[in-house]
This record gives C-alpha cells, structure tokens and sequence, in this order.
C-alpha cells in the first residue's frame, strides 16, 4: 500500500509532468504556420483570400469579359499566392466589375456553391476566356437574340449554353441543376449588379483591372508589372 505522503508527493510529480505536457503543446500551436491559401471568405459580394487582418489589403476589380484581366489572372495571380498570400501580409480580393451580361452570367457561375470554391471556380473561367470568347464570336443571330429576350434567368442560360459555360463548370464537379439553380438566382443577380455600380461609384473606378490597396485606388495601375513593385514597397 502507498503512504498517503508518497501519493502527494506522485500527484504534484503527475501536476509538473502535464504543465509541461500543456507548454510544450501550446508552443508547438503557436509556431505552427497557418495556410492562409486555403482561407477564402465571401466579403460583399466579393471573395477574400488570405489572412482577414493583413497590413496589405490588396482588391481586384474585375470583368470576365476583360482581356486585360486575363492576362493579369495568367501572370498576377500566381505569384500573389505563391509569394505573398503564405506570408500573412498581405490579402487578396476578388470582386467584380459586371459591364455586360456575359460578365453577369460568369460571376453567378463562380459564385456558385461555398465560399470555398470561388478561387478554383473563377480560375476556371477566367484562364478559358480565349476559348469562351471565340465562342461568342461565332454565335449566330439567331442564339445572341436568345440572349435578349425571354426572362433574365433564360437568358443567361442561353449564354451559359452557347459559350460553354455549363462544361466548363461541370468540370469542376458542378451538375447541370446546380448551376441553373445558380443561374436564375435573381436575388443574387441583383446583388452582384448593384454592388458593382456602387463600387465604381464610390472608388471612381474607370475600367479593369483596377486595384486597391488598404481602400487607395492605385492610379494608373492595372497590370501585374505595375502592381508589383507597388505592393513589395508596402511588405
């Protein structure tokens, strides 16, 4: 049998043991590096990537119709995750800039599902623009007159059928029912299109890409070559 003195004296040596147990827990937590690349948020009607309180806030405002913007998701994108998103720093935002239907018909596209798969969701249009909008080139009159008349929800349909949307998407695990459903969402059609005229409104934006830094338009900004040295100034 243990004397009870011997049982005190196991306790308090079970007590250090676990404190230490605990310590070295919490230590091992707090060097533990977070990944911000997988911290994607819906941020009013936009989508943020990225560590919520960096000291660079950095926003794109963007069209799926624009060229230029593809050319900055081909050679921008990429290195702001790789480079400066892992560092907590900085933060990246996507929002959108609708100039047309197609562009609306898109948005709701990479809007559809959770906050989670926007990123992977707009890669996946924006990186097939040549292919959509030879597309739209060749469209007859009769499908482009299918994309002005009938209800809004038939018609971006229509645009999601001819431009190759709907495969597009689909390849990204979407069925087709889930992406009408996305389709004909008027709430959030009306959201976005709000949201988007009154972005350009308050920021004076004239075109696309723009950007914003911590809510500075960066004039004359609107490439990646540009960009660039503006946010590794502020890192």
């Amino acid at each position: 049998m243990t004397s009870v003195p011997k049982i005190a004296a196991a306790l308090a040596a079970l007590a250090l043991v676990a404190t230490g147990g605990i310590a070295a827990t919490q230590k091992q937590g707090a060097t533990k590096k977070q990944n911000w690349l997988v911290a994607i948020a819906r941020n009013d009607n936009g989508h943020r990537l990225g560590n919520p309180d960096a000291e660079t806030k950095l926003v794109e405002y963007m069209s799926y119709t624009c060229s230029h913007c593809a050319d900055f998701a081909r050679e921008g994108e990429g290195a702001i995750k790789l480079a400066y998103i892992p560092t907590g720093k900085v933060s990246f935002e996507i929002r959108h800039l609708l100039r047309d239907p197609v562009d609306l018909t898109a948005a709701l596209l990479t809007h559809c599902g959770e906050a989670n798969r926007f990123m992977a969701n707009h890669a996946a249009v924006i990186l097939k623009q040549d292919e959509w909008l030879a597309a739209a080139r060749a469209t007859t009159q009769a499908q482009r007159s299918r994309w002005q008349f009938g209800s809004n929800a038939a018609r971006r349909q229509a645009i999601a059928s001819d431009l190759g949307f709907y495969e597009i998407m689909e390849t990204r695990g979407y069925e087709r029912t889930q992406l009408d459903r996305c389709l004909t969402d008027e709430t959030k059609a009306t959201a976005l299109a709000e949201t988007s005229m009154r972005d350009m409104r308050d920021h004076g934006i004239q075109g696309t890409p723009s950007f914003l830094v911590n809510g500075e338009l960066l004039d004359g900004v609107h490439a990646w070559r540009a960009l660039q040295p503006e946010l590794d100034k502020r890192i």
